[in-house]
């Protein structure tokens, strides 16, 4: 699927995008639960860069959490962007973000941030090198040592064990009322528009993108999540 398509989607989905995953909020509220851990060493006037900000939910937890930090919101869809600045507005936030419609290549290298989060985005490129290469976008607008905290999908698709874990994954889909047919379309994504890969692959291809070895940091079913430094 071309990403275009892909933001096609998103689009359509902006506006119940955040009722619709409702059910599932406890696996995103413990990544960032586990994101503060890693982002306490980050400065009280940090600036953070939210590659795919979607409906700005990462945004509004750490600006909630950190009332000096500042925040980049990039975001190609611009129907899930406006809802992240209304979140940001309603929540009285808006004045610390700097809202970029577009991919991250259209977002200029001239100021540098601390750090950046990026939840579920490269899984959706395809070809390795681009993924690395997107990676590098990410490390060329961080400060030196600057931290990535990034998620995927991921797993050995070829294993036994893969079978148990999506079985297991879409058994908690259906448990959070996601309709039948948004489920048919992500087991097909799943096989072919999205790249899930084994983890160790995952963290090899962050660090080719100019990062030191990733950590795990975080797992909940497919989702896994690492934290990286900038070399």
């Amino acid at each position: 699927m071309h990403q275009d398509e892909i933001k096609a989607i998103f689009d359509q989905q902006a506006a119940g995008y955040d009722t619709q995953w409702a059910k599932t909020a406890a696996i995103r509220n413990c990544l960032y639960f586990l994101l503060e851990s890693q982002f306490v060493s980050l400065p009280a006037n940090a600036r953070i860069l939210c590659v795919g900000a979607g409906t700005g939910t990462e945004i509004a937890h750490l600006a909630q959490q950190h009332p000096g930090w500042c925040f980049t919101a990039v975001e190609p869809s611009g129907p899930m962007l406006a809802v992240c600045r209304q979140r940001a507005e309603a929540e009285g936030f808006a004045g610390r973000c700097h809202f970029h419609e577009g991919y991250l290549d259209a977002l200029p290298a001239t100021e540098t941030h601390d750090a950046a989060t990026c939840f579920l985005v490269s899984q959706f490129i395809l070809d390795l090198q681009a993924r690395a290469d997107f990676f590098h976008g990410i490390a060329s607008r961080l400060k030196p040592g600057g931290l990535l905290a990034s998620s995927d999908l991921a797993a050995d698709v070829n294993s036994a064990e893969y079978e148990v874990l999506l079985r297991a994954w879409m058994t908690m889909m259906a448990g959070a009322d996601i309709q039948p047919e948004a489920m048919e379309r992500m087991r097909k994504a799943y096989a072919n528009d999205v790249a899930v890969l084994p983890p160790e692959q995952i963290a090899s291809i962050i660090k080719a993108g100019g990062f030191e070895l990733p950590v795990q940091f975080f797992q909940a079913g497919l989702i896994h999540g690492w934290v990286s430094k900038k070399t």
